[in-house]
């Protein structure tokens, strides 16, 4: 152990204790721990997501994960509707979950969960969030659920079958066939689908109710009005011309907005409370439809009727970040120059499109970034 990272983890001490650590609990989990390099350069070297809206459902929603998914429904089935019952979460909703996050719990990730967590929280980015999420950890070793070596999840502290971080876990996390222990790491899945549920369930999801349906939009559509957080009531949408994609009546939900992924180009969605619920568990727009989507196939549903646009340019981090210093040097502030995609950033670049005479989709394709690259040697 390297002197800094001893005289870090006798700091460490002091504030576990003051958490609520016991200190033979801290002392015997962290008396071996050794940093873990390989961590702190998959966290420097992130590979960056750039695939297409089209291109991410071809993988996670395959017709491969869907056979499995089927299979491992009627496997679980007891199991499913237990947990449908006692959470009011569908079963294709939860195995929508366990489908994308390890494959029906075949990806769980190897890394030991109590050492990656102290190497990013003595020397990673976002030091602090990743210490609180190790005094969770040995929270979790203070209660009993696991022994610390069975602490195992990917390099960022991601655990179990539904890659719980440590302070989701302390939430979320269910005892559900009653063996004292919360136990997400296990072969058995029960604890950690239930888990699942509560998650969902805690975060406000609407059993019988659709996270989103798909649309079609009317000729002449001002696409200004697109974008989570532009909500309607479904016949203040119907009256402005929506319509469902498949020719089924739309239930009023309650308030709804009208999503394009892909921008113009492709499928909308008129998306629903049950859709920011997902967005509760990872906040990627493009996974929460992935999710949907997918339990909608397990279900028996149909792929999109529209679809999305094949070879679609997706801007890499720094394009964006460029987006957003143009935009902003412009007048329309974006609220942060991040490189990440956020309401701010789409209501800035729908303001633009209005001033181009383009659909005003907020979609931050490549024909924005050229064109305020255009505008700029014009000017």
């Amino acid at each position: 152990m390297s002197d800094d990272f001893e005289t870090w983890v006798t700091g460490l001490r002091e504030r576990a204790l003051e958490r609520q650590i016991r200190g033979g609990v801290f002392d015997q989990v962290m008396g071996t721990v050794q940093p873990l390099p390989e961590v702190l350069e998959k966290q420097a070297h992130q590979p960056e997501f750039r695939l297409s809206v089209r291109d991410y459902l071809d993988v996670t929603v395959s017709e491969e994960r869907i056979r499995n998914g089927r299979q491992k429904m009627r496997q679980n089935r007891t199991l499913l509707n237990g947990i449908e019952a006692e959470f009011g979460v569908e079963a294709e909703m939860i195995m929508a979950f366990w489908g994308l996050e390890t494959g029906f719990g075949v990806n769980r990730g190897a890394f030991p969960t109590i050492p990656a967590l102290a190497t990013l929280a003595h020397g990673g980015r976002r030091c602090g969030f990743f210490e609180e999420e190790l005094i969770a950890a040995l929270r979790i070793v203070q209660m009993g659920d696991a022994r610390a070596d069975q602490l195992v999840g990917s390099w960022a502290g991601a655990m179990g079958h539904g890659q719980f971080m440590p302070t989701s876990f302390q939430d979320f996390a269910i005892d559900f066939d009653g063996d004292g222990r919360r136990d997400i790491w296990g072969e058995d899945p029960c604890d950690a689908l239930a888990s699942i549920g509560n998650y969902v369930s805690k975060h406000g999801w609407r059993l019988g109710q659709p996270w989103g349906i798909e649309v079609t939009l009317p000729e002449g559509f001002d696409h200004a009005l697109t974008g989570l957080g532009r909500n309607k009531s479904v016949a203040e949408w119907t009256a402005l011309g929506v319509r469902p994609a498949r020719q089924m009546p739309i239930a009023e939900y309650g308030a709804a907005s009208i999503l394009l992924p892909a921008g113009a180009r492709g499928a909308a969605l008129m998306v629903f409370r049950n859709f920011h619920v997902i967005l509760r568990y990872n906040r990627a727009e493009t996974y929460a439809v992935a999710i949907g989507h997918l339990a909608d196939r397990f279900a028996g549903g149909k792929s999109f009727a529209q679809g999305f646009p094949e070879g679609q340019r997706v801007l890499s981090r720094e394009e964006l970040r460029e987006v957003q210093m143009r935009l902003t040097n412009m007048g329309l502030d974006t609220q942060g120059i991040d490189g990440l995609m956020g309401p701010n950033t789409a209501e800035a670049i729908r303001a633009f499109q209005k001033t181009q005479g383009a659909f005003a989709d907020g979609f931050p394709g490549i024909c924005v970034l050229d064109r305020l690259r255009e505008i700029d040697q014009e000017g």
